[in-house]
């Protein structure tokens, strides 16, 4: 069984660096055209499933990917993105500004820190990999599931066995692709951040 693991494409954001989360902002024009990019590069080999989170950056570049079959996305509400609470969609620059205290909690501790009223990655985590864990259980046909970065670094983070204090380790570009294999039920990572055809050769 194989899992193609996106997080979803380019987003229709405020200038400078945000924190994003629930927010729900749409693909931009550049992140459409990496979904059309994928949409290509799958169109002989579609994965016999389709999943996302349901924020529409991520349902939409999905949809686009499935073309003709993008009713059968399957919608799973568990991959949202994480929870910012009060820091959703505001501004890290102003963050950082404004509550200092918060901001150098947050660096001391990546996995257990929680923004007012959100989430910790730990939070996230155990919150996602039982979603991810059925989703791959109830069917061995290959999966092509649209996730976001917090989501994925901790799906990647649990399959390596990797310490959740570490998850900024891992590079998530928008657009990106990670290609995994379920074997005898052992998980095997092929890749990670591959980026659209249209940004550079796969």
């Amino acid at each position: 069984m194989k899992v193609f693991l996106f997080r979803h494409g380019a987003v229709q954001a405020k200038q400078g660096k945000i924190f994003l989360g629930r927010t729900d902002l749409p693909l931009s024009a550049a992140g459409r055209d990496q979904a059309e990019a994928w949409k290509a590069y799958f169109a002989e080999n579609l994965p016999g499933r389709v999943a996302a989170s349901p924020l529409c950056r991520a349902s939409e570049f999905a949809r686009i990917i499935a073309a003709d079959r993008a009713k059968e996305v399957m919608i799973y509400p568990a991959l949202s993105e994480i929870d910012l609470g009060e820091w959703d969609g505001r501004p890290m620059a102003e963050v950082r500004a404004n509550d200092p205290a918060s901001w150098q909690a947050r660096g001391k501790d990546f996995a257990g820190f929680r923004p007012p009223g959100g989430e910790s990655f730990t939070d996230l985590q155990q919150r996602v990999i039982p979603a991810f864990e059925a989703l791959t259980a109830e069917d061995d046909t290959d999966l092509l599931l649209v996730g976001h970065a917090g989501v994925n670094r901790v799906i990647l983070c649990h399959l390596l066995g990797m310490p959740l204090a570490n998850l900024f380790r891992i590079v998530q570009h928008p657009g990106s692709l990670n290609r995994i294999e379920k074997k005898n039920d052992h998980w095997r990572i092929d890749a990670m951040n591959i980026r659209s055809c249209h940004e550079q050769s796969l």
